[in-house]
Protein backbone atom coordinates (compact mmCIF):
# COMPACT_ATOMS: atom_id res chain seq x y z
CA UNK A 1 0.00 0.00 0.00
CA UNK A 2 1.67 3.00 -0.94
CA UNK A 3 1.58 5.78 1.45
CA UNK A 4 2.60 9.14 -0.55
CA UNK A 5 -0.33 10.76 -0.96
CA UNK A 6 -0.03 13.10 -3.89
CA UNK A 7 -2.60 16.27 -2.17
CA UNK A 8 -4.70 17.64 -4.81
CA UNK A 9 -6.28 20.72 -2.90
CA UNK A 10 -9.25 21.31 -5.07
CA UNK A 11 -10.45 17.62 -5.54
CA UNK A 12 -8.87 15.03 -2.87
CA UNK A 13 -10.20 14.48 0.91
CA UNK A 14 -7.62 15.41 3.54
CA UNK A 15 -6.41 12.46 4.53
CA UNK A 16 -6.79 11.69 8.20
CA UNK A 17 -4.02 10.05 10.62
CA UNK A 18 -4.57 6.81 12.69
CA UNK A 19 -7.24 8.21 16.13
CA UNK A 20 -5.14 6.10 18.27
CA UNK A 21 -1.12 6.77 19.81
CA UNK A 22 1.66 5.43 17.90
CA UNK A 23 1.58 1.62 17.23
CA UNK A 24 4.86 0.81 17.87
CA UNK A 25 5.02 -1.17 21.39
CA UNK A 26 9.22 -0.47 21.06
CA UNK A 27 8.50 3.34 21.50
CA UNK A 28 8.82 4.09 25.78
CA UNK A 29 7.21 6.91 25.33
CA UNK A 30 3.74 5.88 23.62
CA UNK A 31 3.25 9.66 22.85
CA UNK A 32 0.12 10.67 20.91
CA UNK A 33 1.18 13.27 18.04
CA UNK A 34 -0.64 15.74 19.41
CA UNK A 35 1.41 15.88 22.98
CA UNK A 36 3.95 17.55 21.31
CA UNK A 37 2.44 20.51 20.31
CA UNK A 38 2.95 22.58 23.59
CA UNK A 39 6.87 21.13 24.09
CA UNK A 40 7.80 22.63 20.66
CA UNK A 41 5.89 26.16 21.41
CA UNK A 42 7.49 26.22 25.04
CA UNK A 43 10.96 25.27 23.64
CA UNK A 44 10.54 27.56 20.70
CA UNK A 45 9.37 30.56 23.04
CA UNK A 46 12.21 30.07 25.58
CA UNK A 47 14.82 29.83 23.41
CA UNK A 48 14.34 32.70 20.55
CA UNK A 49 18.36 32.89 19.40
CA UNK A 50 20.30 30.19 17.81
CA UNK A 51 22.69 30.05 20.57
CA UNK A 52 19.90 29.44 23.25
CA UNK A 53 18.44 26.79 21.44
CA UNK A 54 21.57 24.63 20.62
CA UNK A 55 22.80 24.99 24.35
CA UNK A 56 19.10 23.94 25.61
CA UNK A 57 19.09 21.01 22.98
CA UNK A 58 22.53 20.00 24.48
CA UNK A 59 21.10 20.02 27.89
CA UNK A 60 18.24 17.96 26.33
CA UNK A 61 20.75 15.13 25.12
CA UNK A 62 22.56 15.35 28.28
CA UNK A 63 19.48 15.05 30.34
CA UNK A 64 18.90 11.33 28.14
CA UNK A 65 22.46 10.42 28.63
CA UNK A 66 24.36 12.03 25.64
CA UNK A 67 27.77 12.76 26.35
CA UNK A 68 29.44 15.89 25.13
CA UNK A 69 32.36 15.58 22.58
CA UNK A 70 35.15 18.12 21.72
CA UNK A 71 36.39 18.42 18.57
CA UNK A 72 39.80 19.03 19.88
CA UNK A 73 39.97 16.09 22.03
CA UNK A 74 40.92 12.23 21.32
CA UNK A 75 37.84 9.88 20.89
CA UNK A 76 36.97 7.46 22.60
CA UNK A 77 33.59 6.11 21.77
CA UNK A 78 31.78 2.45 22.49
CA UNK A 79 29.03 0.35 21.40
CA UNK A 80 25.98 1.24 22.78
CA UNK A 81 26.93 4.82 23.27
CA UNK A 82 25.34 8.28 23.03
CA UNK A 83 26.99 11.35 22.39
CA UNK A 84 27.14 15.13 21.15
CA UNK A 85 29.07 17.56 19.49
CA UNK A 86 28.52 21.63 19.15
CA UNK A 87 30.66 23.89 16.61
CA UNK A 88 30.85 27.39 17.29
CA UNK A 89 27.77 27.29 19.45
CA UNK A 90 25.39 27.14 16.97
CA UNK A 91 25.61 23.69 14.72
CA UNK A 92 25.23 20.51 16.95
CA UNK A 93 25.62 16.92 16.14
CA UNK A 94 23.85 14.35 17.87
CA UNK A 95 24.76 10.28 17.84
CA UNK A 96 24.60 6.99 19.00
CA UNK A 97 26.43 3.95 18.07
CA UNK A 98 24.45 0.89 17.75
CA UNK A 99 25.27 -2.12 19.97
CA UNK A 100 25.93 -4.36 16.75
CA UNK A 101 27.89 -1.85 15.13
CA UNK A 102 30.99 -2.33 12.96
CA UNK A 103 33.37 -0.29 11.06
CA UNK A 104 31.99 -0.06 7.31
CA UNK A 105 28.38 -0.13 8.48
CA UNK A 106 25.83 3.30 7.76
CA UNK A 107 24.75 5.83 9.32
CA UNK A 108 21.16 6.78 9.60
CA UNK A 109 21.18 10.62 9.01
CA UNK A 110 18.26 13.17 9.59
CA UNK A 111 19.82 16.86 9.18
CA UNK A 112 18.13 20.40 9.42
CA UNK A 113 19.06 23.43 9.94
CA UNK A 114 18.71 25.66 12.91
CA UNK A 115 19.87 29.27 11.98
CA UNK A 116 16.32 31.44 10.99
CA UNK A 117 15.71 35.08 9.61
CA UNK A 118 16.78 38.06 12.43
CA UNK A 119 18.30 40.95 12.30
CA UNK A 120 22.04 41.02 13.83
CA UNK A 121 23.26 43.40 15.86
CA UNK A 122 26.42 45.45 13.33
CA UNK A 123 29.55 44.90 14.94
CA UNK A 124 29.44 49.18 15.69
CA UNK A 125 25.81 49.64 16.66
CA UNK A 126 25.99 52.64 18.43
CA UNK A 127 24.41 55.60 16.18
CA UNK A 128 24.04 59.38 16.82
CA UNK A 129 20.61 60.45 18.08
CA UNK A 130 18.02 61.48 16.18
CA UNK A 131 15.22 64.26 16.67
CA UNK A 132 15.32 62.28 20.41
CA UNK A 133 15.80 58.56 19.94
CA UNK A 134 18.41 56.28 20.32
CA UNK A 135 18.45 53.74 17.24
CA UNK A 136 20.42 50.44 16.77
CA UNK A 137 22.71 50.01 14.00
CA UNK A 138 21.60 46.57 12.79
CA UNK A 139 21.58 44.25 9.77
CA UNK A 140 19.39 41.52 8.23
CA UNK A 141 20.06 37.74 8.37
CA UNK A 142 19.02 36.46 4.82
CA UNK A 143 15.39 37.66 4.49
CA UNK A 144 14.68 39.69 7.56
CA UNK A 145 13.63 42.96 7.97
CA UNK A 146 10.83 42.20 5.47
CA UNK A 147 7.63 44.07 5.62
CA UNK A 148 6.20 41.62 8.28
CA UNK A 149 9.07 43.05 10.90
CA UNK A 150 7.53 46.07 10.74
CA UNK A 151 5.69 47.92 14.16
CA UNK A 152 6.84 44.23 15.58
CA UNK A 153 7.83 43.73 19.43
CA UNK A 154 11.54 42.85 19.68
CA UNK A 155 13.60 41.37 22.28
CA UNK A 156 17.43 40.71 21.72
CA UNK A 157 19.83 37.74 23.01
CA UNK A 158 22.44 35.77 21.99
CA UNK A 159 26.24 35.23 23.59
CA UNK A 160 28.63 37.56 25.01
CA UNK A 161 32.19 37.27 25.64
CA UNK A 162 33.63 38.20 28.86
CA UNK A 163 36.85 38.42 30.50
CA UNK A 164 37.00 36.78 33.89
CA UNK A 165 39.33 38.33 37.07
CA UNK A 166 41.52 35.40 36.02
CA UNK A 167 42.24 36.81 32.43
CA UNK A 168 39.83 33.77 30.98
CA UNK A 169 37.80 34.71 28.50
CA UNK A 170 34.43 32.77 28.23
CA UNK A 171 30.97 32.76 26.34
CA UNK A 172 27.89 33.06 28.01
CA UNK A 173 24.31 33.27 26.68
CA UNK A 174 21.77 36.39 28.00
CA UNK A 175 18.11 37.42 26.85
CA UNK A 176 16.36 40.21 27.36
CA UNK A 177 12.61 38.67 26.26
CA UNK A 178 10.79 42.14 26.97
CA UNK A 179 10.24 44.87 23.96
CA UNK A 180 13.29 46.65 23.73
CA UNK A 181 13.35 47.63 20.26
CA UNK A 182 10.76 48.30 18.01
CA UNK A 183 10.70 49.13 13.40
CA UNK A 184 7.67 52.00 13.14
CA UNK A 185 6.05 52.73 10.18
CA UNK A 186 5.58 55.51 8.82
CA UNK A 187 1.40 56.69 8.75
CA UNK A 188 -0.49 56.11 4.99
CA UNK A 189 -1.84 59.68 5.51
CA UNK A 190 1.94 61.13 4.45
CA UNK A 191 1.30 59.67 1.54
CA UNK A 192 4.03 58.72 -1.10
CA UNK A 193 6.41 58.75 1.46
CA UNK A 194 4.72 55.98 3.64
CA UNK A 195 4.09 53.58 0.58
CA UNK A 196 8.00 52.77 0.31
CA UNK A 197 9.96 50.82 -1.16
CA UNK A 198 12.05 51.60 1.76
CA UNK A 199 15.80 51.71 2.28
CA UNK A 200 17.10 48.99 4.93
CA UNK A 201 19.71 51.02 6.06
CA UNK A 202 18.45 54.16 6.45
CA UNK A 203 14.40 53.82 6.99
CA UNK A 204 14.40 50.64 9.48
CA UNK A 205 16.66 51.41 12.40
CA UNK A 206 15.08 49.90 15.33
CA UNK A 207 14.16 52.67 18.55
CA UNK A 208 15.32 51.63 21.37
CA UNK A 209 15.34 54.82 23.83
CA UNK A 210 14.63 58.23 23.75
CA UNK A 211 17.54 60.87 24.28
CA UNK A 212 16.08 64.17 24.74
CA UNK A 213 19.12 65.67 25.22
CA UNK A 214 19.76 66.74 21.74
CA UNK A 215 18.04 70.11 20.31
CA UNK A 216 14.05 69.83 20.74
CA UNK A 217 12.66 68.97 17.13
CA UNK A 218 16.32 68.72 15.57
CA UNK A 219 16.78 65.87 12.40
CA UNK A 220 20.59 66.30 12.77
CA UNK A 221 22.79 64.09 14.05
CA UNK A 222 24.02 64.71 17.20
CA UNK A 223 28.14 64.61 17.00
CA UNK A 224 28.62 65.00 20.81
CA UNK A 225 29.49 61.57 22.39
CA UNK A 226 29.51 61.15 26.09
CA UNK A 227 32.33 59.44 28.27
CA UNK A 228 32.94 56.11 26.78
CA UNK A 229 31.71 53.17 28.84
CA UNK A 230 34.84 50.90 28.92
CA UNK A 231 36.75 53.05 27.82
CA UNK A 232 38.42 54.50 24.57
CA UNK A 233 38.80 52.20 22.45
CA UNK A 234 36.95 49.38 23.77
CA UNK A 235 34.51 47.07 22.34
CA UNK A 236 31.76 48.13 24.66
CA UNK A 237 32.53 51.97 23.99
CA UNK A 238 31.09 51.06 20.10
CA UNK A 239 27.56 50.05 21.47
CA UNK A 240 24.76 52.26 22.44
CA UNK A 241 25.08 53.13 26.17
CA UNK A 242 21.32 51.76 27.43
CA UNK A 243 21.99 48.74 25.58
CA UNK A 244 25.61 47.89 27.31
CA UNK A 245 23.94 49.07 30.71
CA UNK A 246 20.66 46.65 30.25
CA UNK A 247 23.10 43.01 28.80
CA UNK A 248 25.56 43.91 31.72
CA UNK A 249 22.75 44.15 34.43
CA UNK A 250 20.89 41.26 33.14
CA UNK A 251 23.89 39.34 33.13
CA UNK A 252 25.55 40.46 36.59
CA UNK A 253 28.28 42.40 35.03
CA UNK A 254 29.44 45.51 37.14
CA UNK A 255 32.80 46.16 34.65
CA UNK A 256 31.59 47.12 32.02
CA UNK A 257 35.03 46.59 30.21
CA UNK A 258 35.08 42.77 30.72
CA UNK A 259 32.72 42.55 28.07
CA UNK A 260 35.46 41.89 25.30
CA UNK A 261 32.49 41.52 22.26
CA UNK A 262 29.25 39.99 21.87
CA UNK A 263 27.23 38.42 18.89
CA UNK A 264 23.35 39.73 19.47
CA UNK A 265 20.16 39.10 17.36
CA UNK A 266 16.61 40.74 17.47
CA UNK A 267 13.44 38.68 17.77
CA UNK A 268 9.93 38.70 17.93
CA UNK A 269 9.19 38.29 21.82
CA UNK A 270 5.15 36.94 20.96
CA UNK A 271 5.60 33.53 22.47
CA UNK A 272 4.38 30.53 20.26
CA UNK A 273 0.84 29.64 20.75
CA UNK A 274 -1.53 26.99 20.08
CA UNK A 275 -4.50 28.96 17.74
CA UNK A 276 -7.69 28.42 15.69
CA UNK A 277 -11.09 27.20 16.83
CA UNK A 278 -10.14 23.91 17.60
CA UNK A 279 -6.41 24.68 18.42
CA UNK A 280 -5.37 23.22 14.91
CA UNK A 281 -2.66 25.63 14.60
CA UNK A 282 0.29 26.84 16.37
CA UNK A 283 1.39 30.15 15.38
CA UNK A 284 4.95 31.24 15.96
CA UNK A 285 8.02 32.98 14.95
CA UNK A 286 11.42 31.26 13.81
CA UNK A 287 9.14 27.92 12.60
CA UNK A 288 11.74 27.56 9.82
CA UNK A 289 13.80 25.69 10.79
CA UNK A 290 13.80 25.31 14.11
CA UNK A 291 10.41 22.63 13.77
CA UNK A 292 12.13 19.84 11.66
CA UNK A 293 15.62 20.65 13.74
CA UNK A 294 13.66 19.96 17.09
CA UNK A 295 11.57 16.65 15.86
CA UNK A 296 14.56 15.41 14.76
CA UNK A 297 16.10 15.48 17.93
CA UNK A 298 13.15 14.05 19.74
CA UNK A 299 12.72 11.33 17.39
CA UNK A 300 16.85 10.53 18.15
CA UNK A 301 15.97 10.48 21.66
CA UNK A 302 13.21 8.41 21.49
CA UNK A 303 14.76 5.73 18.99
CA UNK A 304 17.62 5.29 21.66
CA UNK A 305 15.66 4.89 24.78
CA UNK A 306 13.53 2.21 23.09
CA UNK A 307 14.39 -1.55 23.50
CA UNK A 308 15.24 -2.04 19.61
CA UNK A 309 17.78 0.38 19.62
CA UNK A 310 20.56 -1.90 21.42
CA UNK A 311 20.08 -4.74 18.50
CA UNK A 312 20.92 -1.92 15.65
CA UNK A 313 24.09 -2.09 13.87
CA UNK A 314 24.05 0.94 12.75
CA UNK A 315 25.35 5.26 13.82
CA UNK A 316 21.99 6.82 13.98
CA UNK A 317 22.50 10.74 14.05
CA UNK A 318 20.81 14.01 13.70
CA UNK A 319 23.02 16.78 12.22
CA UNK A 320 21.62 20.53 13.02
CA UNK A 321 23.29 23.66 11.07
CA UNK A 322 24.19 27.19 11.53
CA UNK A 323 23.90 29.39 8.19
CA UNK A 324 21.13 27.38 5.57
CA UNK A 325 19.46 30.97 5.01
CA UNK A 326 22.54 32.09 3.77
CA UNK A 327 24.13 29.20 1.67
CA UNK A 328 25.25 27.13 4.18
CA UNK A 329 29.40 28.40 3.50
CA UNK A 330 30.60 28.85 7.08
CA UNK A 331 32.77 26.75 9.18
CA UNK A 332 29.40 25.56 11.24
CA UNK A 333 27.35 25.44 8.17
CA UNK A 334 26.28 22.23 6.17
CA UNK A 335 28.87 22.80 3.23
CA UNK A 336 31.46 22.44 5.93
CA UNK A 337 33.07 19.44 7.12
CA UNK A 338 31.67 19.32 10.23
CA UNK A 339 29.80 15.93 9.62
CA UNK A 340 31.88 14.32 7.11
CA UNK A 341 34.76 14.79 9.48
CA UNK A 342 32.88 13.73 12.31
CA UNK A 343 31.44 10.15 10.47
CA UNK A 344 35.11 9.80 9.59
CA UNK A 345 35.78 10.64 13.24
CA UNK A 346 33.15 7.74 14.46
CA UNK A 347 35.06 4.95 12.22
CA UNK A 348 38.39 6.00 13.21
CA UNK A 349 37.28 5.02 16.93
CA UNK A 350 36.12 1.74 16.00
CA UNK A 351 38.86 0.59 13.36
CA UNK A 352 42.03 0.07 13.61
CA UNK A 353 43.58 1.36 11.66
CA UNK A 354 40.72 3.48 9.52
CA UNK A 355 41.13 3.52 5.77
CA UNK A 356 39.61 5.55 3.46
CA UNK A 357 38.10 2.42 1.85
CA UNK A 358 36.14 2.40 5.02
CA UNK A 359 34.89 5.26 5.37
CA UNK A 360 33.74 5.32 1.60
CA UNK A 361 32.13 2.20 2.51
CA UNK A 362 30.19 3.54 5.61
CA UNK A 363 28.68 6.47 2.95
CA UNK A 364 27.78 3.77 0.89
CA UNK A 365 25.57 2.27 3.17
CA UNK A 366 24.46 5.13 4.75
CA UNK A 367 21.46 7.69 3.93
CA UNK A 368 20.19 11.05 4.54
CA UNK A 369 17.31 12.39 5.41
CA UNK A 370 17.59 16.50 4.68
CA UNK A 371 14.18 17.95 6.19
CA UNK A 372 13.42 21.50 5.79
CA UNK A 373 10.04 23.03 6.47
CA UNK A 374 7.99 22.76 3.31
CA UNK A 375 5.21 25.16 1.72
CA UNK A 376 1.66 24.12 3.10
CA UNK A 377 -1.04 24.94 0.55
CA UNK A 378 -2.45 28.27 0.87
CA UNK A 379 -6.39 28.44 0.56
CA UNK A 380 -6.07 32.67 -0.46
CA UNK A 381 -3.42 31.55 -3.19
CA UNK A 382 -4.29 28.08 -4.84
CA UNK A 383 -3.22 29.08 -8.24
CA UNK A 384 0.63 29.41 -6.79
CA UNK A 385 0.21 25.68 -6.39
CA UNK A 386 0.27 22.64 -8.87
CA UNK A 387 -2.36 20.35 -8.71
CA UNK A 388 -1.49 16.76 -5.98
CA UNK A 389 1.58 19.12 -4.69
CA UNK A 390 0.15 21.30 -2.02
CA UNK A 391 0.53 19.52 1.49
CA UNK A 392 -1.52 19.93 4.29
CA UNK A 393 -1.33 20.89 7.57
CA UNK A 394 -1.39 18.20 10.30
CA UNK A 395 -1.14 15.14 7.77
CA UNK A 396 2.24 14.77 7.71
CA UNK A 397 5.83 14.73 6.01
CA UNK A 398 5.80 16.23 2.15
CA UNK A 399 8.98 14.57 -0.04
CA UNK A 400 10.08 17.49 -1.70
CA UNK A 401 11.24 17.25 -5.69
CA UNK A 402 13.11 19.93 -7.97
CA UNK A 403 14.14 18.09 -11.31
CA UNK A 404 16.71 21.18 -11.13
CA UNK A 405 19.08 19.65 -8.14
CA UNK A 406 17.30 22.32 -6.03
CA UNK A 407 16.34 19.52 -3.46
CA UNK A 408 18.58 15.83 -2.96
CA UNK A 409 15.13 13.70 -3.82
CA UNK A 410 14.77 10.65 -6.41
CA UNK A 411 12.83 7.65 -6.94
CA UNK A 412 15.14 5.37 -4.84
CA UNK A 413 15.33 7.69 -2.01
CA UNK A 414 11.62 8.45 -2.19
CA UNK A 415 11.22 4.71 -2.22
CA UNK A 416 13.36 4.12 0.92
CA UNK A 417 11.67 6.83 2.97
CA UNK A 418 8.27 5.01 1.60
CA UNK A 419 8.70 1.78 3.26
CA UNK A 420 10.08 3.43 6.51
CA UNK A 421 7.12 5.46 6.74
CA UNK A 422 4.49 2.18 5.87
CA UNK A 423 6.34 0.35 8.89
CA UNK A 424 5.57 3.60 11.37
CA UNK A 425 2.49 4.21 9.81
CA UNK A 426 3.12 7.70 8.77
CA UNK A 427 1.77 9.12 5.58
CA UNK A 428 4.08 10.89 2.96
CA UNK A 429 2.65 13.90 1.31
CA UNK A 430 4.43 15.33 -2.40
CA UNK A 431 5.47 18.70 -2.96
CA UNK A 432 7.20 19.97 -6.08
CA UNK A 433 7.21 23.75 -7.19
CA UNK A 434 5.50 25.07 -10.25
CA UNK A 435 7.39 25.47 -13.28
CA UNK A 436 6.99 29.55 -13.09
CA UNK A 437 7.73 30.06 -9.50
CA UNK A 438 11.06 29.64 -8.04
CA UNK A 439 12.41 26.52 -5.99
CA UNK A 440 14.66 27.08 -2.75
CA UNK A 441 17.06 24.98 -1.36
CA UNK A 442 17.98 23.16 1.23
CA UNK A 443 21.34 21.52 2.54
CA UNK A 444 20.55 18.32 1.21
CA UNK A 445 22.14 18.31 -1.71
CA UNK A 446 25.52 19.98 -0.84
CA UNK A 447 25.87 17.20 1.95
CA UNK A 448 24.25 14.18 -0.34
CA UNK A 449 26.91 15.27 -2.68
CA UNK A 450 29.84 15.99 -0.67
CA UNK A 451 29.37 12.24 1.03
CA UNK A 452 27.83 10.28 -1.73
CA UNK A 453 25.17 8.93 0.36
CA UNK A 454 21.65 8.48 -0.67
CA UNK A 455 19.25 11.63 0.50
CA UNK A 456 15.86 12.47 0.32
CA UNK A 457 14.26 16.11 1.19
CA UNK A 458 11.11 15.76 3.26
CA UNK A 459 9.94 18.04 5.93
CA UNK A 460 7.01 19.42 8.04
CA UNK A 461 4.91 21.72 5.99
CA UNK A 462 4.21 25.28 7.41
CA UNK A 463 2.71 28.42 6.01
CA UNK A 464 4.14 32.33 6.17
CA UNK A 465 7.23 30.99 5.48
CA UNK A 466 9.80 33.68 6.12
CA UNK A 467 7.72 35.72 7.77
CA UNK A 468 8.02 36.83 11.38
CA UNK A 469 5.14 34.92 12.41
CA UNK A 470 4.87 31.57 10.57
CA UNK A 471 1.90 28.90 11.03
CA UNK A 472 2.40 25.33 11.06
CA UNK A 473 -0.33 22.52 12.20
CA UNK A 474 -0.22 21.62 15.51
CA UNK A 475 -0.18 17.29 15.38
CA UNK A 476 2.63 18.59 12.68
CA UNK A 477 5.66 18.72 15.37
CA UNK A 478 4.41 14.84 16.63
CA UNK A 479 3.54 13.55 13.23
CA UNK A 480 7.88 14.92 12.54
CA UNK A 481 8.52 12.90 15.43
CA UNK A 482 6.77 10.00 14.51
CA UNK A 483 8.03 9.98 10.86
CA UNK A 484 11.75 10.71 11.72
CA UNK A 485 11.42 7.94 14.52
CA UNK A 486 10.27 5.55 12.05
CA UNK A 487 13.22 6.18 9.50
CA UNK A 488 15.74 5.58 12.10
CA UNK A 489 13.67 2.68 13.88
CA UNK A 490 13.24 1.13 10.48
CA UNK A 491 16.17 2.43 7.61
CA UNK A 492 18.38 -1.38 8.77
CA UNK A 493 15.61 -3.74 7.21
CA UNK A 494 14.38 -1.49 4.46
CA UNK A 495 18.08 -0.94 3.67
CA UNK A 496 18.74 -4.75 2.94
CA UNK A 497 15.59 -4.90 1.19
CA UNK A 498 17.57 -2.42 -1.86
CA UNK A 499 20.48 -4.25 -1.58
CA UNK A 500 20.22 -6.59 -3.84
Amino acid sequence: MTRIIPTDHSKQPIPTMPRTETTRSSNPSLRSVESYAKPFCDFLTENPTIFHYVDATAKQLEKNEYTKLSERDEWKLHRGGKYYLERNGSSLIAFEVGEGYEPGNGVAMLAAHVDALCIKLKPVSNLSSKAGYTQLGVAPYAGAMNSTWWDRDLGIGGRVLVKEASGKIVSKLVKLDYPIARIPTLAPHFGAAANGPFNQETQMAPIIALDNSTEPYSTDDNDSKPTALGGEGSFISTQPHALVKAIAGEMGISDYGSIVNWELELFDIQPAALGGLNKDFIFAGRIDDKLCSWAAIQALINNSSSSSSSSSSLIKLVALFDDEEIGSMLRQGARSNFLPSTISRIVDSFASPSTPSLVSRTFANSFLVSSDVIHAVNPNFLNAYLPHHAPRLNVGLAVSADPNGHMTTDAVSTAILQRCAEKCDSVLQVFQIRNDSRSGGTVGPMLSSAMGVRAVDAGIPQLSMHSIRATTGSKDPGLGVKAFEGFLNHYETVDAEFKA
